[in-house]
């Protein structure tokens, strides 16, 4: 069993991962600021760190007195808006916060990096889909381009140093723990004003396409990656794509709801399409999702009808 470092490690993917890891028998150490996860995500069976990515000096505290021997690197900026309206904050969280991070890992001794990248932003409109990895990365927001900028400091890390990288580049995820009050995570925004009864405001057309994969299927890739003597860069998705309208429509069947349903104009700006091809995953990590898109609504809307529930 390994001593791992989860950042992160209190929000939506960073928390199911990090309990996966203690159910396995690993020793966790949590590193969240809390500016978007919360302290009731933390197990009680990790150790948690308070601190931000972007402190170079409590970075190096940290490693040093923890000793990992693997990080899972997951707290990042991922409002693509924000990141557009505040690029240099997003160069110091999702760059800067990497290589603090790399450096730390790096002095400290650690053996690997698993990052958890972006499948969706980081390969743009105009390539083929299901998008493999080798297509040209063109990135269309400063979320996508500092991703793709942390990836290359992770290979230049890897070749300068002993340490073993992995680089996780996601679908859009959605399951339990997702924030339904936020800016992202469609199917976490959408269910729950489906379950209140509240209308629901489909951007554009809404035949604009995701690849979306539920988050025990991204939290067994971690798990397979952690395994895996293998290198590089793997998408980690569905290899299926939906539009906004059949995800609405499926939303609405799951909760049953007669909430009105309305088209506003679209975001200027915004990814059409995307989907990613999961060949690569398969056949060198041998990952593949288990859970579908049915079954992880299902279980979403049951979270979230519990998460409801809770806050009365």
């Amino acid at each position: 069993m390994s001593k791992i470092i989860v950042t992160g490690g209190a929000g939506f993917i960073g928390s199911n991962v990090a309990d996966a890891l203690i159910e396995e028998g690993h020793k966790v150490a949590i590193i969240d600021n809390l500016s978007v996860g919360l302290k009731e995500n933390i197990s009680k069976y990790a150790k948690f760190y308070e601190a931000d990515i972007t402190q170079t000096k409590r970075m190096e505290e940290i490693f040093d007195e923890f000793k990992p021997e693997v990080v899972h690197h997951l707290a990042a900026q991922i409002d693509l808006r924000k990141s557009v309206a505040e690029p240099a904050n997003d160069v110091k969280t999702n760059v800067m916060g990497t290589v603090n991070l790399l450096l730390a890992a790096v002095k400290s001794g650690c053996k690997k990096f698993i990052f958890s990248s972006t499948g969706g932003a980081i390969y743009g409109d105009g390539v083929e889909r299901p998008t493999p990895e080798t297509a040209e990365a063109d990135p269309v927001s400063p979320y996508g381009i500092n991703k793709l900028t942390s990836e290359r400091y992770i290979k230049y890390f890897e070749r300068t140093s002993n340490l073993k990288t992995i680089c996780l580049r996601y679908a859009n995820v959605f399951g339990p723990r997702q924030n339904p009050l936020g800016h992202a995570g469609v199917i976490a925004i959408f269910g729950v004003k489906l379950l209140k009864g509240e209308p629901v405001k489909i951007s554009g057309d809404g035949e604009q396409t995701r690849d979306y994969v539920y988050v025990e299927n991204v939290v067994q890739a971690n798990l397979t990656a952690l395994k895996s003597n293998v290198n590089g860069i793997f998408n980690i998705g569905s290899g299926k794509e939906l539009s906004l309208n059949a995800v609405t429509e499926a939303l609405q069947k799951e909760t049953q709801s007669k909430s009105k349903v309305t088209h506003i104009p679209g975001k200027p700006g915004e990814q059409k399409f995307s989907c990613l091809s999961i060949e690569k995953a398969y056949l060198e990590l041998g990952w593949k999702p288990e859970i579908d898109f049915e079954e992880g609504v299902r279980r979403t809307i049951l979270w979230q009808k519990k998460w409801l529930k809770s806050r009365k």
